[in-house]
């Protein structure tokens, strides 16, 4: 008991923290900007911000969402991504034990939350980020944590690049490029079946999320939405319950 809580403390501040770096690379990393350089600072005024000021979720709230120094208002998504961050990555520990599966989770919460900054920001979804990520999830697949089966992940790979591809030419750009690299690297992750059960909730999300927007006059019909979070929320999901929506559904059958 006293263990796993320690478990889950640890996962947790260690999820914060680096809630707080991909911030930095979903917000830099878009517009060509270096990760290291120059420091952590206000984007409306430039002043440095202080370690003080850099508390994972609790300078902002202490802050009251402003810049210390022109009291101008911090984007929410910043300690948003930080709690979430947080949370799964205390969760993944509770899900899997301290095991090999671990060298999925934690790197897949990673990217998810990386390209969730930069598809709200700046609805990109960059090559950069894409590639090292799918390079280490081929590479632990194929030598560390193997699909069970083990050509599970790959077919899920093709499979999630090519479905993702064709509705692109279908709708004749209505899928972005970086929507369907994304799926494939998704499907390193959940194997076919699961990149299938994430198009089809991302899709139903959006739809409804969409509509709400609409309804509210907060979207309009020709105002481009990102779909890079509805993929991302959805693969979550589908990564912790895939196996379980799937039982659930056949047994409907």
């Amino acid at each position: 008991m006293y263990i796993e809580m320690f478990y889950i403390i640890v996962f947790f501040l260690f999820g914060l923290v680096l809630g707080s770096f991909f911030n930095v690379v979903g917000m830099r990393v878009p517009k060509k900007e270096s990760i290291v350089s120059p420091p952590s600072h206000c984007p409306n005024c430039g002043t440095r911000v202080k370690a003080r000021d850099l508390i994972p979720v609790v300078s902002y709230i202490m802050l009251g969402g402003k810049c210390r120094h022109c009291q101008a208002k911090i984007s929410a998504l910043y300690p948003l991504v930080e709690l979430a961050a947080g949370v799964l990555f205390a969760i993944a520990p509770l899900k899997f034990g301290i095991s090999k599966e671990l060298l999925i989770a934690l790197p897949f919460f990673s990217l998810c939350l990386i390209v969730f900054v930069t598809d709200i920001k700046y609805m990109l979804i960059p090559d950069k980020i894409l590639l090292p990520f799918a390079v280490y999830f081929l590479v632990v697949r194929l030598f560390i944590v193997p699909a069970i089966p083990w050509w599970d992940a790959f077919v899920g790979a093709l499979s999630g690049f090519v479905i993702l591809f064709v509705i692109a030419i279908l709708s004749k750009g209505g899928m972005g490029g970086g929507d369907i690299k994304l799926f494939l690297v998704l499907g390193l992750i959940v194997g076919w079946k699961g990149v299938l059960l994430t198009l089809i909730l991302a899709s139903f999300l959006g739809a409804v999320i969409g509509g709400i927007g609409m309804l509210l006059k907060k979207i309009s019909r020709r105002e481009p939405v990102p779909f890079g979070p509805f993929i991302i929320v959805s693969a979550i999901i589908v990564y912790f319950y895939g196996e379980a929506m799937i039982r659930a559904y056949v047994n409907l059958l």
